[in-house]
């Protein structure tokens, strides 16, 4: 059984600030914020009707190789719950960055989940770099990489929200948009449902 108050959030801790400011606007609209820093955990959690929403912001798993990452970006689909979806780690491979082709396979797998899902759903991509390695000068920077999974979301996104923002995913502005998003999704939910 869902209840009414609770989002489940992804916070792995190098998305910080923009995690810390995410839950702090979902928490002062009311909502308790459940964390977890494993996304697999979250989908247990979600799948056995314990939230009402879900801001997925660290989607590390779908990368091959990473326990749990098949039913990643499932539950809430599913359930029907408001998800808010993001593209955080994803520049991370086992062995390294994440290639082009691994990234267009990668962007396919996302549209294709979220535009299955009974519920309201928005990926939010932030253009300037998917983790604290995927920067200018980082160790994980690949635009071209990053191109791949952009555009590869373009081609396969139907019937969902797809919005793009210039900033990195762990500015604390990503975070706003974020939960921002998430709360007006929860809000056309609520009145469909009254």
């Amino acid at each position: 059984m869902t209840d009414r108050s609770t989002i489940a959030a992804t916070a792995s801790e190098p998305y910080t600030p923009a995690i810390q400011v995410a839950c702090g606007l979902l928490e002062a609209a009311g909502y308790a914020v459940r964390r977890f820093a494993a996304g697999s955990e979250m989908e247990a959690f979600v799948k056995d009707g314990h939230a009402v929403g879900v801001l997925d912001l660290a989607t590390r798993e779908l990368v091959g190789g990473t326990a749990g990452g098949s039913n990643r970006l499932t539950a809430a689909g599913m359930a029907g719950v408001p998800q808010v979806i993001s593209l955080g780690g994803l520049d991370a491979a086992a062995f390294g960055r994440t290639t082009p082709e691994e990234c267009d396979r990668l962007g396919q797998e996302i549209a294709m989940k979220a535009c299955a899902a009974r519920g309201p759903t928005a990926i939010l991509v932030p253009r300037r770099g998917l983790s604290p390695l995927d920067v200018e000068g980082g160790p994980h920077w690949c635009p071209e990489a990053n191109d791949a999974l952009f555009q590869s979301l373009r081609n396969w996104v139907y019937g969902v929200e797809l919005v793009e923002l210039d900033l990195h995913v762990t500015d604390a502005a990503f975070g706003r948009a974020c939960a921002g998003t998430l709360l007006r999704l929860l809000r056309v939910t609520n009145v469909s449902q009254s």
